[in-house]
């Protein structure tokens, strides 16, 4: 006669176990569509758009459509549109959350957020009526008739793994070298940077920066190693600088596209230590937010440390905008000619190559 399962527990019997484990992973990222000469895209139509390049995030691609007349015909064009769209990827069970952003050079001068969860992602979802053209008007006269559209996008992935798994959490190295800064615990060196004092550790120092090894190991040493003074340099700049040589990451002041001339100075820092992924975050962070007051502050600083990609970028936006009288007209230009006076030629090279196209 069978056994069953329930009489074979009864009796003590071992029954076959299997298991499995809903994992849910999220991956957040953020893009930044920067809309130029806005006033040749307005009264295209209603329902047109364009499009910001395809970025990935998630396993999924993704891109910006940007309705300058919006893409509802009962708005008669009043309003523009934004919306986040689903190109491509494996779509099945992800949820996502994003909000979409408008930022002049002011940071955030206008604000209008859109932030849903959706239990599948949709082809496109977002804000018919994302700001009124009215209201655009100021952003576009502050910020020489363009803006930004910046997306936050979270995509949640939920996976399922069958059997006994180990869960392992994400790495926390940089957090605990983060603790380490901020508590002093078994500092060995103290800098001196205006009227304030950083402890620091000799060989993590040496570890993430050639000069520091040459400082405080090498023929270079210090006399009194144990307390450095550092001229030339903000207190705020050298905090930035630590706080990058501990975590690899950019200070949270840093890191918003709106503190140009915290971005300026930590590059100027980067240089002067041989930190050469700072100096081309630094970099990447100043391209982002190029404008009329900065441009010419920036290309004074990517000429003199060489940084070749920066100062095209420079010279482009000059080029490519019809800005330059605008930009002749800012303290940052006559530094830039004083300071690097060859670069007039460049810079008049590349707007007549540009214009003569």
């Amino acid at each position: 006669m069978a056994t069953n399962s329930t009489s074979a527990a009864k009796h003590g019997q071992c029954l076959p176990v299997t298991s499995s484990m809903c994992v849910t992973g999220s991956v957040t990222a953020t893009h930044n569509f920067e809309v130029t000469n806005f006033t040749q895209l307005d009264g295209m139509g209603v329902g047109k758009f364009v499009s910001s390049s395809t970025f990935s995030i998630g396993g999924c691609d993704w891109r910006i459509n940007f309705y300058p007349d919006g893409n509802k015909k009962e708005n008669n064009g009043a309003f523009v549109s934004a919306f986040l769209y689903f190109v491509s990827g494996t779509s099945a069970g992800v949820t996502v959350e994003f909000s979409l952003s408008l930022l002049g050079k002011d940071y955030l001068s206008k604000q209008h957020m859109y932030n849903r969860s959706f239990p599948s992602v949709c082809s496109d979802r977002g804000l018919p009526e994302f700001i009124e053209k009215s209201q655009l008007q100021e952003l576009l006269r502050l910020n020489g008739d363009c803006f930004t559209i910046r997306c936050v996008l979270t995509v949640k992935v939920p996976r399922t793994l069958e059997g006994s798994h180990v869960v392992v959490p994400q790495p926390n190295l940089h957090q605990d070298l983060t603790d380490m800064l901020k508590n002093g615990e078994g500092a060995d060196v103290t800098f001196s940077v205006g009227d304030q004092s950083f402890s620091a550790h000799k060989c993590i120092l040496a570890a993430r920066s050639t000069v520091f090894k040459a400082e405080l190991f090498g023929a270079l040493k210090e006399k009194d190693a144990r307390c450095i003074k550092i001229d030339d340099m903000e207190p705020t700049i050298f905090e930035a600088l630590l706080h990058f040589i501990y975590t690899d990451s950019l200070i949270d002041d840093c890191d918003s596209d709106r503190n140009a001339s915290m971005q300026q100075h930590l590059l100027v820092a980067a240089d002067r230590y041989g930190l050469d992924r700072l100096r081309l975050m630094c970099e990447a962070k100043l391209c982002q937010g190029i404008d009329v007051e900065t441009v010419a502050t920036t290309l004074a600083l990517a000429e003199q440390h060489h940084c070749t990609q920066l100062k095209d970028a420079c010279l482009g936006f000059i080029a490519s905008r019809d800005v330059l009288g605008a930009v002749m007209k800012t303290d940052g230009f006559k530094h830039l000619i004083a300071s690097c006076p060859l670069i007039m030629k460049e810079m008049l090279d590349k707007v007549a190559a540009v214009w003569s196209e």
